[in-house]
């Protein structure tokens, strides 16, 4: 059974001690994406054997218990760890020639103090000449870590701390890089990079990635070294490609978290190809290594994906044609509606009136006018066909072959380059849709990206769990207030898409205008969010215009009641104002009856 420091750290709870009590320390949830990220808003009691939490910011709250009474007794009375009793030998010429044949000058050599030994090897059944890789924490030697000069035999001091080498080369550092063994950390400072440390251990060939053994004793240096490690912004993982190597920098970013973690690949074409740090240094030099480490990428977060990840899908559907129906325009912003960070939209229409299209529009004006980005979580749109909507937005020619040019497979190009930088898409491939997942997900979104808006697409797609004892309208209401929380804290704009409920045709068979009280489940939709908006297509005025009602307007500032029409041409689903009408399309008050 893992130990209690163990226990926490799989949900990312790493306090400086583990003494019996009460300790305030930073919430892994909330804390890295706030504006005060050095509150310590998460409360942690621990009791012997137990914990107990709660965040005070993001409500986050929970607890673990170690039930093994054998290793709680053993784990009681297991002794402190044993310091080194001297220091190693000095640098001898024989070792420096050997760093040399790795690329590692005497100047890394001595900064790190690297010194030498002659020690009895178990696995070699004598007392060989060794290279000492001593381990510091504030200036005092922790642990050290023998290697036998001509084979890859370690040893280290028994019963010693566990603790990354390199430990206080990142201390008062935002950003470090973690390799897989001593001679990737000191291979990296050939090229200028001192914030670097290694597993003390390396890979654990069990370990496997997405089936990680949490209990594994390969990892209590994270526990050990937790004070370092919180405080980081940025983590650079640049372990080695091979198998045990990927798993560790799964197991790495699954605890430290994802979103603060990017990866390093080391050169993988032509015929010199690199499995980690040091190789790549012997055999490209140290520009390359810089280079490499300088062009690490984002960790992947389970359904979270850039434009680009769809290039292929995208151009087969351009090429072999579609499998659903083609987009449609977009509306201008207009004096009735203007859209702030920090609040929250909800829109309705009637089924294949464009609500969507309406909300896909306005994303694609806000990110050409200002520079947003997004995260965008729609149901409804394979990933090909929405890009294919983005792309005709973007650039006012048609997707599919008709009356007029299509565009080139160079304006598609062109145009997912230009989407890539402004949307993100939020896919639920291999689990449940629930708000807190897609919220978790936004989050990432908006600590790796910078997003300023997300749409969630539509609320009957979400998989919800409602209690028993709730109320639909309790239910509503909750979930809008997780939203708005989430738009508040993170200085985002959510639309949410909620479509209204059975409505009745009038005697002529034509529908009514929805309104926010027509939405089902709740009358929450009308009184919680920010801008309430219906998207409509009145038939008597003919297939090209739209009417865009704005039902409520909380801030007098962010706009007001009313309608506005708005041209659609149906060759590039593009909307534009109606000629003659001003600026702002034909806009006209109206009384909200709802």
């Amino acid at each position: 059974m893992a130990v209690l420091a163990e226990l926490l750290l799989e949900h990312g709870i790493r306090p400086r001690s583990y003494r019996t009590g009460d300790h305030k320390l930073l919430c892994p949830r909330c804390s890295h994406q706030r504006r005060n990220r050095a509150d310590p808003c998460l409360s942690l009691t621990i009791d012997c054997d137990s914990a107990l939490w709660k965040c005070h910011h993001c409500e986050w709250s929970g607890g673990v218990r170690e039930r093994d009474e054998p290793t709680r007794a053993r784990q009681r009375k297991r002794a402190a760890p044993v310091l080194p009793t001297k220091e190693p030998g000095g640098i001898t010429s024989e070792i420096l020639n050997w760093l040399s044949a790795r690329g590692i000058s005497e100047a890394t050599a001595r900064r790190n103090r690297i010194g030498s030994a002659h020690i009895y090897m178990p696995a070699l059944g004598a007392e060989v000449d060794c290279i000492a890789f001593p381990y510091y924490r504030d200036g005092e030697l922790v642990n050290v870590k023998f290697r036998a000069l001509g084979s890859k035999t370690f040893s280290q001091v028994k019963n010693a701390e566990r603790i990354l080498y390199g430990l206080d080369d990142i201390a008062d550092q935002k950003i470090a890089i973690i390799v897989e063994g001593e001679c990737d950390k000191l291979a990296c400072e050939e090229p200028g990079f001192r914030n670097v440390v290694s597993a003390p251990d390396g890979a654990p060939a069990h370990v496997k990635p997405g089936d990680p053994d949490p209990e594994d004793p390969k990892f209590g240096f994270l526990a050990n070294c937790a004070d370092r490690l919180d405080h980081l912004d940025r983590i650079i993982l640049a372990v080695d490609t091979d198998g045990p190597g990927q798993a560790l920098a799964e197991e790495l970013a699954r605890r430290l978290g994802r979103e603060r973690c990017w990866r390093v690949r080391w050169p993988d074409a032509g015929d010199a190809p690199c499995k980690d740090a040091n190789e790549t240094l012997l055999v490209h030099g140290a520009d390359a290594l810089r280079e490499c480490i300088e062009q690490a990428e984002p960790y992947p977060i389970a359904g979270l994906y850039d434009i680009l990840d769809y290039t292929d899908a995208t151009l087969a559907l351009y090429r072999d044609g579609r499998k659903r129906g083609l987009s449609t325009g977009w509306p201008s912003l207009d004096p009735y509606m203007t859209i702030a960070e920090g609040q929250v939209s909800v829109v309705t229409g009637i089924p294949n009136h464009g609500k969507s299209e309406f909300i896909d529009a306005l994303m694609v004006n806000l990110a050409h006018r200002c520079g947003w980005r997004f995260a965008v979580c729609s149901f409804e749109n394979p990933p090909e066909e929405h890009i294919a909507k983005f792309a005709e937005k973007y650039l006012g020619l048609p997707f599919w072959d008709g009356p007029t040019r299509r565009m080139s497979e160079a304006d598609l190009m062109r145009a997912m380059e230009w989407a890539h930088a402004h949307f993100h898409l939020i896919r639920f491939d291999d689990e449940s849709p629930t708000i807190e997942a897609i919220l978790d997900k936004a989050r990432a979104a908006v600590m790796r990206y910078g997003v300023r808006g997300f749409v969630v697409d539509p609320y009957n797609e979400i998989e919800h769990r409602r209690p028993a004892n709730m109320t639909e309208t309790e239910y509503v209401s909750q979930l809008i207030g997780k939203l708005k929380r989430f738009a508040q804290h993170h200085g985002v704009h959510v639309w949410i898409v909620a479509h209204p409920k059975m409505l009745r045709r009038s005697e002529g068979g034509k529908w009514p205008v929805p309104g926010l009280y027509d939405i089902s489940g709740s009358a929450n939709w009308s009184n919680k969010p920010d801008l309430g908006i219906a998207v409509y297509r009145d038939p008597d005025n003919g297939p090209t215009t739209a009417q865009i009602y704005i039902h409520k307007a909380r801030f007098k500032w962010v706009g007001k009641i009313g309608m506005v029409e708005l041209r659609w041409d149906p060759i590039t689903g593009r909307y534009s104002e109606i000629t003659g009408q001003g600026n702002y399309g034909s806009a006209r008050a109206y009384v909200d009856d709802a």
